[in-house]
């Protein structure tokens, strides 16, 4: 674990006090991971930069949640799982498909969401590298090429903060306490 400092908005570097400050007034706190990027005011305000214009995708709200909670769950990150989860939720994701997503299943309540997972999955996994056929099944579930790139600019930003998580090991808030999380043990390969 590399400890890295997690900044209030009031000892953090002077360029990243008001992005903080912005995320205080968002979610009633400064959670934990933005707290630890405040340390590099360019990496802070380029992450809430892209999770602000990622919020004004193509996809829904719920869509969004699908990405960020796939690509955390692909990417491991016990914290991002939990935060999306608790996400998922408020943007009124259904508790099933929520808990589906983190159990490494398929989504069999509605295959248009189940299209978004495996298409997340792939990038993630396929590290950009898909299949023609993946990003046909996507396309055949509704979706247009305009969110082939939503979806891939969700799994940016998305791993910015897995990664930054799995390196300093970043503490989960209470606030998302409720959904924490840690990769189940498949008996089966996906």
């Amino acid at each position: 674990m590399t400890q890295l400092t997690i900044f209030d908005e009031n000892q953090a570097p002077a360029a990243s006090r008001p992005l903080l400050n912005k995320a205080k007034a968002k979610y009633g706190f400064v959670p934990n991971v933005l707290g630890e990027l405040a340390g590099s005011p360019s990496a802070l305000g380029g992450y809430m930069s892209m999770s602000q214009t990622f919020a004004q995708s193509g996809l829904t709200a719920i869509e969004q949640q699908i990405v960020l909670l796939t690509t955390s769950f692909a990417n491991n990150c016990e914290y991002c799982v939990a935060v999306h989860s608790t996400l998922a939720l408020e943007v009124g994701l259904d508790r099933d498909i929520i808990m589906t997503i983190r159990d490494g299943e398929a989504i069999r309540q509605d295959t248009r969401l189940e299209a978004l997972r495996q298409f997340t999955l792939a990038i993630v996994r396929e590290r950009g590298l898909v299949e023609r056929s993946d990003v046909d099944a996507f396309l055949k579930a509704g979706f247009t090429k305009a969110n082939v790139l939503d979806v891939i600019q969700g799994v940016t930003v998305k791993t910015m903060t897995n990664y930054l998580n799995h390196i300093a090991e970043t503490p989960l808030d209470e606030a998302f306490q409720s959904m924490a999380w840690s990769k189940p043990i498949l008996s089966h390969a996906h």
